[in-house]
């Protein structure tokens, strides 16, 4: 599936090395919970030196919510684009939520708990992208169990990704490699069910 959108503008790496920053701090403690000078001083400047970078912890929090989710339906896209069918495709792509579950547990938190603090305007745009995401595992579900309907082929997304995104929870419980395994495995195990489809 490909989609025509704006890009996202793309951190530069202070940005980043801020968001970061921030969104260990916000999963910590809470958007309300935690200062521009707390952000500043994590990454080694004061908090007004902050504001060069961002207008204050909204437009942060914005920026990094927006980002994440660009990023994920960037790489889904290259990933199913490059995959030789649906079954490499679904792999790719549950490699790729694995990935960005196992490297980013923090903003897994921060989405789920601060997504509210966002402007309106600029939650819908992060809902939209987040929509289309998702619309890239129902096209790949679709080749692999064509009985299923849409419906029930995006219930299964969305349970896959509260599967995958349960890292919050268990970082370091094993290593990366066997945690990721691990992961995969009950992905598609849990995905093979659409097989079944009533």
């Amino acid at each position: 599936m490909t989609v025509v959108r704006s890009p996202t503008r793309v951190p530069s790496p202070r940005r980043r090395e801020i968001l970061d920053a921030a969104a260990r701090l916000f999963a910590a403690r809470g958007f309300h919970g935690v200062s521009i000078e707390e952000i500043g001083g994590a990454v080694g400047i004061s908090g007004p030196a902050l504001y060069r970078h961002f207008s204050g912890k909204e437009s942060l929090l914005t920026e990094m919510l927006l980002d994440v989710s660009d990023r994920l339906l960037t790489a889904a896209i290259e990933r199913v684009t490059a995959a030789s069918d649906g079954a490499e495709a679904l792999d790719a792509l549950v490699a790729g939520q694995i990935d960005f579950a196992l490297d980013h547990p923090a903003l897994i938190t921060v989405h789920d708990r601060e997504l509210g603090n966002v402007p309106t305007a600029d939650r819908r745009r992060i809902r939209r992208l987040q929509r289309l995401y998702v619309e890239e595992w129902v096209t790949v579900l679709s080749e692999l169990y064509p009985a299923a309907p849409p419906p029930r082929l995006r219930a299964a997304t969305h349970a896959v990704f509260g599967l995958l995104n349960s890292t919050p929870h268990s970082a370091g419980e094993l290593p990366r490699d066997a945690m990721a395994a691990l992961l995969h495995h009950m992905a598609r195990a849990s995905l093979a069910a659409l097989v079944n489809d009533r």
